[in-house]
């Protein structure tokens, strides 16, 4: 994973913006157009809106792209009280909460309550998504099998571990609560391992495509 930080400052907030993380969901956009604007420069002028108000954008950036930084320590960003993971259709994995991932050998790489991670197999900043999946035509559908409405997962809290596990799939530790954009939900109080090299037919879980189709986490396909 490799950063590319932009820093962009304003009388009492600093907002950080990680082009590597960016992959154009636009929440920020279409939240604060005063704010967020791509046809400007500077793009992002953090006082043309109440503190609270930005920090709530940029909170809602499922990525992570976006981050503020406030001399206050009652602005810091709270962790959320539940874990989701949500499977967006010919898209990310989008996760929320206590969000830790580790190398193999549990080296902490990446500590956020945002993170977008790849499922394509073509990200060339893995397990990041960086938008790959539209160059490559990724499909796949934001299903997961399970009708349990929200309120029967009341423990999907605790730190969630994501370890992309060497040309295999992503390996969650933790509980969370995993849900599709087509309405199914399910509790996942054990972990999962999710496909990441965007060949499994038992997506969003791995089924050992991987192996089969030679899939390397070191290099993007042409």
């Amino acid at each position: 994973m490799e950063e590319d930080i932009h820093q962009y400052s304003g009388e009492d907030i600093v907002v950080e913006y990680d082009v590597n993380r960016c992959i154009h969901a636009k929440e920020c956009v279409r939240g604060l157009p005063a704010v967020f604007d791509p046809d400007k420069r500077p793009w992002i002028e953090p006082d043309e809106a109440a503190v609270e108000e930005l920090m709530s954008v940029i909170m809602a950036c499922p990525t992570g792209a976006l981050q503020f930084d406030h001399p206050d320590a009652e602005y810091e960003e709270p962790v959320p009280e539940r874990n989701t993971v949500t499977v967006v259709p010919d898209g990310p994995l989008y996760l929320s909460g206590d969000v830790e991932i580790t190398a193999p050998d549990e080296t902490v790489l990446l500590e956020d309550t945002r993170v977008a991670l790849c499922r394509c197999g073509a990200s060339s900043n893995k397990p990041l998504c960086d938008n790959s999946h539209e160059e490559v035509d990724f499909e796949a559908a934001g299903t997961v099998s399970g009708d349990e409405p929200t309120a029967d997962h009341p423990d999907a809290d605790g730190t969630v571990r994501v370890t992309p596990v060497p040309d295999g799939p992503l390996r969650i530790e933790g509980r969370f609560e995993m849900r599709g954009q087509d309405g199914g939900a399910k509790s996942c109080d054990s972990g999962a391992s999710l496909c990441r090299c965007g060949g499994s037919q038992e997506k969003p879980d791995c089924d050992g495509t991987h192996g089969k189709i030679g899939f390397s986490s070191d290099v993007s396909p042409d």
